[in-house]
């Protein structure tokens, strides 16, 4: 079975995010150049998808074109939220049943190793995520009071990529569309509430995927690559 990988941008995911980092140079590279090499390198990976908000997939197309990515499929534009950027996405990619992993262009330092990780899991799972365990005490709020404290060892921070079978995928969207209460989720949020049947696996992440949202994180995973491993 193919196994495609979607690259959303921030705003194909919430057109009120800034895509300015993903074009910062990382150790000489675009952020999203280094999100899409990721993808190109990983042998389980036969074809890349990046979709971007109108917009900014002009950017997109100037800093990616005449790479050489062999498995580049196209660069699309997004929609007005992550669901309709993803519905985008599986029109491109069309009916016959394949792996989906739906990856953020703000986490660059992603490995080969960990996205032929998932799609491993894959084999045997509908829907995987990927996510490290939360090393802070978390609580839950309201009116600025604490209203829970979850037991800190039941909790994961979830990273990126998540993959789906595209038919899984594909009817979560659908469930969400049509519901007029739908709130605002990622991939696996979606997959949770509208068919809880379908279980979600979890693939161990790496405090080393960091995502990058502020120029402090960016600075960091400057530091981290000069490191090395």
């Amino acid at each position: 079975m193919r196994t495609v990988a979607v690259i959303l941008t921030g705003s194909a995911v919430d057109p009120s995010q800034s895509d300015d980092l993903l074009f910062a140079p990382l150790d000489g590279r675009p952020v999203i150049e280094r999100s899409v090499a990721a993808f190109e390198h990983a042998d389980p990976v036969s074809e890349i998808l990046v979709v971007a908000a109108p917009a900014p997939a002009v950017r997109v197309r100037r800093a990616l074109g005449g790479r050489g990515y062999r498995k580049m499929a196209g660069i699309l534009d997004g929609g007005p939220d992550r669901v309709h950027s993803v519905v985008a996405a599986m029109a491109s990619i069309g009916e016959p049943e394949c792996d989906v992993l739906v990856h953020e262009a703000a986490y660059p330092l992603i490995t080969p190793q960990l996205i032929a990780d998932c799609v491993l899991a894959l084999r045997a799972s509908e829907a995987v995520c990927t996510a490290v365990p939360a090393s802070d005490t978390m609580v839950a709020v309201e009116n600025n009071l604490i209203t829970v404290r979850p037991e800190r060892a039941r909790l994961r921070r979830r990273q990126s990529p998540q993959g789906f079978r595209l038919s899984v995928l594909r009817r979560a969207c659908q469930l969400a569309l049509a519901d007029p209460g739908f709130q605002p989720a990622d991939d696996c949020g979606l997959v949770l509430r509208y068919l809880p049947d379908v279980p979600v696996a979890l693939v161990p992440g790496g405090e080393g995927s960091l995502k990058i949202t502020t120029p402090a994180e960016l600075a960091l995973a400057q530091a981290m690559l000069a490191a090395g491993p």
